[in-house]
């Protein structure tokens, strides 16, 4: 997710009233090939995230996936993002979560692009999170999600225990499937939630809107026929994590913050609503990772074009169901069906 120089986020939408999200400025590589530029070592990468943004959460699923929390620390942001984009949690704001700190590398940085000025003064982009960070060169690596998990993939499997090293996120055999889903995913759904939140005309709107739940519908589908705890069968793939980050996101922001209501997950999508709770509440790199509170109050109190007045919506409550309970209204379709 990123932030600006102070622009509204009305100023990355086209004439049209088209969202239309800038490219990652940032994308070299991690390698574990001899002579790398940036060589894959335990304790050189810093990772800087936001347990509010979609693009950082995938990252930190994979991290922890492949376990490299000993390999590469990381810092989280304040979920607040304001004019000069995300900043640094000070002692004083007893924010939850697991590493929302200042800047334990740059002492004196109060916000991330204190981190992009300083490795390039000229730099005109924008400063996003997920940033991957070299500390031995004072180099961004990345700033691209899609990059950076893939790098967690592979190149840091010679320096962990075995067990992770045999977590393969992108097997072989799925990889066309894969990359098949991806498009679309984050197309119109992914992306689609901004395209139909950010849009500044009823066109734009409704010209994101119906391709997003065209394609919840096609997930729910290929989970309900499939009838497997993931996505492709027995085993966590890329896919998963990709599609989870905005699925848990959709109700408690998605649904109101960004006009996103068609339909809900928990009463509109049975498979798609089993899938995540599974992951949520089973698989400690989803659950542990999410954070409700950053997700809630980064959207409602840092888009005030779309919420003046930075009011947070109590609900829904909960914010996730357990695994054994229904919503009313899912409850009584299941009742229907049996």
């Amino acid at each position: 997710m990123a932030s600006g120089t102070g622009q509204s986020i009305y100023n990355w939408a086209d004439k049209s009233g088209e969202f239309k999200r800038g490219q990652s400025q940032f994308r070299d590589h991690v390698s574990k090939q001899p002579g790398a530029e940036f060589p894959a070592e335990k304790g050189r990468y810093h990772l800087y995230v936001s347990y509010a943004c979609p693009w950082a959460h995938r990252v930190l699923i994979v991290r922890k996936l492949k376990g490299l929390e000993d390999v590469i620390p990381y810092t989280s942001v304040h979920w607040e993002m304001l004019e000069k984009g995300w900043r640094f949690a000070t002692p004083a704001d007893k924010i939850p979560g697991e590493n929302v700190t200042p800047d334990p590398v740059h002492k004196n940085f109060t916000h991330l692009r204190d981190i992009y000025f300083d490795v390039d003064p000229g730099y005109t982009g924008r400063f996003t999170v997920p940033t991957l960070y070299d500390i031995k060169q004072n180099k961004i690596v990345s700033n691209e999600s899609s990059e950076i998990i893939r790098m967690f993939y592979t190149e840091f499997d010679d320096i962990i225990p075995e067990k992770y090293k045999n977590v393969d996120l992108f097997p072989e055999k799925y990889k066309k499937e894969i990359e098949g889903t991806n498009e679309w995913t984050y197309n119109d759904i992914n992306n689609g939630v901004y395209k139909s939140g950010f849009a500044t005309t009823q066109e734009a709107y409704e010209k994101a809107v119906q391709p997003l739940f065209a394609s919840l519908d096609r997930v729910e589908a290929h989970l309900a026929k499939h009838a497997a705890p993931y996505y492709f069968g027995s085993s966590i793939t890329e896919a998963d994590v990709r599609l989870y980050t905005t699925i848990i996101r959709f109700d408690p922001v998605y649904v109101q913050h960004f006009k996103c209501n068609i339909r809900d997950i928990r009463s509109g999508y049975p498979a798609l609503h089993k899938w995540l709770r599974h992951l949520y509440w089973d698989i400690p790199a989803f659950g542990e990772t999410t954070q409700f509170e950053h997700i809630k109050r980064h959207y409602t109190r840092s888009h005030k074009l779309i919420n003046p007045h930075s009011i947070t919506p109590v609900g829904p409550l909960p914010d996730i169901l357990p695994k054994d309970e229904e919503v009313p209204a899912a409850a009584a379709a299941i009742r229907s069906t049996n």
